[in-house]
């Protein structure tokens, strides 16, 4: 069983897996990441991108169709694909459109403008965080937070690893599940450090400063 730490912000109660947040968890795409297909493969670089992102609502939608606008077309190996038949899965504009077995904004191995998430890229080259690029789904990636409403009203937000069952039905399938096993626990700091960013953004800057003196106190 996991370990939670709860910190009361006033108007949220934010609950921390701190088991996770101390691991030494990484993202290992391009260094053998197994990809979440049904059959492991290390070599085509799709990832954890070869079902689409899906989107969170009309202003994500619209934050990403600026973004792929935006994005320089040496650094979009899709762009043509995207000019002619759009970003979105459909007219829905819930998903993101998915190419030759990926998300349309995944650039392939061998790229010449450079493989890996092509708003990723962008970002950096604009120097931007990408939070302010990338689908929130993708960003939060590995974190996941499940918000529910206590019995006093009163809203809880737990923040834990994504798991296999997280995938819904496609998790079922899936061969490998980065959060799982010991493959991906090969980072050089403990999480709450290497996902300062993305921990921040979700939950703000007050709530972090709390959350990572807590462990502090507890190491």
């Amino acid at each position: 069983m996991a370990e939670y730490t709860d910190i009361d912000d006033g108007d949220t109660v934010w609950r921390f897996d701190t088991d996770f947040l101390q691991s030494r968890w990484t993202c290992i795409w391009g260094r053998g990441c197994k990809g979440i297909e049904s059959e492991v493969n290390t070599e085509n670089g799709r990832g954890c991108c070869s079902l689409g992102a899906e989107l969170d609502g009309v202003d994500e939608a619209m934050n990403l169709s600026a973004a792929a606008a935006m994005t320089p077309k040496h650094l979009f190996q899709y762009q043509a694909h995207a000019a002619e038949h759009g970003i979105f899965a459909d007219e829905t504009r819930n998903a993101t459109r998915v190419v030759d077995g990926a998300c349309i904004f995944l650039n392939r191995p061998g790229f010449v403008g450079g493989a890996g998430c092509s708003l990723q890229l962008a970002a950096a080259h604009f120097d931007e965080p990408v939070t302010e690029w990338k689908p929130s789904v993708c960003w939060q990636l590995p974190l996941k937070v499940d918000w529910e409403m206590r019995d006093d009203n009163v809203e809880v937000a737990t923040v834990r690893p994504w798991a296999r069952r997280d995938w819904g039905d496609d998790g079922t399938t899936m061969a490998w599940c980065c959060t799982e096993g010991n493959d991906a626990y090969v980072g050089e700091e403990e999480v709450v450090d290497s996902l300062r960013h993305e921990l921040t953004h979700i939950v703000g800057e007050s709530v972090y400063v709390r959350i990572r003196q807590s462990m502090n106190k507890s190491s």
